[in-house]
């Protein structure tokens, strides 16, 4: 198999594995978010919910979960849309 179709079926894999990621992270973030909001108005209305985890840093889960999810979709439009498979044009 040459290289050209290898590098072409690489990048369009690549692609798939990389936008689901990104979803996932960026879900991940939000919902550390949405706990770190609710511990906070809990924690201001009474003290019986002090028992709230810690939510983390949701910030760089989101930013990486949005690089993720541009790089998955640029690796499959690159690979797709632009050149097709390769030897068919």
């Amino acid at each position: 198999m040459p290289a050209r179709k290898i590098r072409w079926y690489v990048k369009a894999q690549l692609g798939v594995l990389l936008l689901p990621a990104g979803l996932c992270l960026f879900a991940e973030a939000a919902i550390r978010k949405g706990i770190q909001l609710w511990g906070s108005l809990a924690a201001a209305s009474s003290d019986r919910l002090s028992a709230v985890p810690d939510a983390g840093p949701w910030f760089w889960y989101g930013m990486l979960g949005l690089i993720l999810i541009n790089a998955g979709v640029g690796l499959m439009i690159e690979s797709g849309l632009r050149r097709g498979y390769p030897d068919q044009g």
